[in-house]
């Protein structure tokens, strides 16, 4: 959706607004708020390319909102759940003033994020959603491991599984740094590549307390946009 206040994108003279792909109602597909009726504002531009992404749409383009603007429209849809996401949300510094008035507005807000930035300056009030990048995503480089001292029970943790390599350095991820102990761990299966009964087969055999989870918007909707 297109800002209709938006002028043709200026980076100096947009210094209090945010690059936007798009604003939508949908439901959540993943994490704890699984099913909930969500409002997704969807940040344009990402650092990273990992190979199983879906939405490469965000890397580019987008149309510059005012935080006021954003809340209006979020407003408009009526929803108590709020998820900011990407792209890479926090590649823009006014992400982090974004997600503190929504949670003033007072809506449950969540932040989904590759874990490659750090997230430290995020509002307290927000459930982060963090990404951990395994090797199969390509950028496994890229995770800024200094998050997981933040991390708090309510956030989460999610691995993308690619193969089986990948659920193992996964699963040695959770036992070394306990993340089970910090917060709620997920694990899906990239989409195409890990059949979920596979994953599901693996995950039982370890016996921790880690939840599976599959994209439920792709199970309703397929792989279309704003949905």
């Amino acid at each position: 959706m297109t800002n209709p206040e938006s002028p043709i994108p200026n980076p100096v003279a947009n210094g209090d607004r945010l690059r936007l792909t798009e604003i939508f109602l949908s439901l959540q597909g993943e994490s704890r708020s699984v099913g909930w009726p969500t409002v997704f504002v969807r940040l344009t531009g990402c650092p990273l390319r990992c190979g199983y992404c879906d939405t490469a749409y965000a890397f580019h383009g987008g149309d510059w909102w005012s935080i006021d603007a954003i809340l209006a429209e979020v407003a408009r849809h009526g929803a108590r759940h709020v998820c900011v996401t990407g792209g890479e949300p926090l590649a823009q510094k006014r992400c982090i003033a974004l997600l503190e008035q929504l949670c003033n507005a007072g809506y449950s807000v969540s932040l989904e994020t590759s874990g490659a930035l750090d997230v430290s300056a995020v509002d307290a009030r927000v459930h982060r959603v963090i990404d951990l990048k395994t090797p199969g995503s390509g950028e496994l480089a890229r995770n800024r491991w200094e998050n997981l001292a933040l991390l708090t029970p309510q956030d989460q943790i999610k691995f993308v599984i690619c193969d089986r390599a990948d659920f193992e350095w996964a699963i040695a991820c959770v036992r070394e740094h306990v993340l089970h102990d910090r917060c709620e761990v997920l694990v899906s299966p990239s989409f195409g590549q890990v059949q979920p009964g596979d994953l599901a087969e693996w995950l039982l055999a370890e016996r921790l307390p880690i939840r599976f989870q599959m994209q439920l918007h792709k199970q309703l909707w397929g792989e279309a946009q704003g949905r």
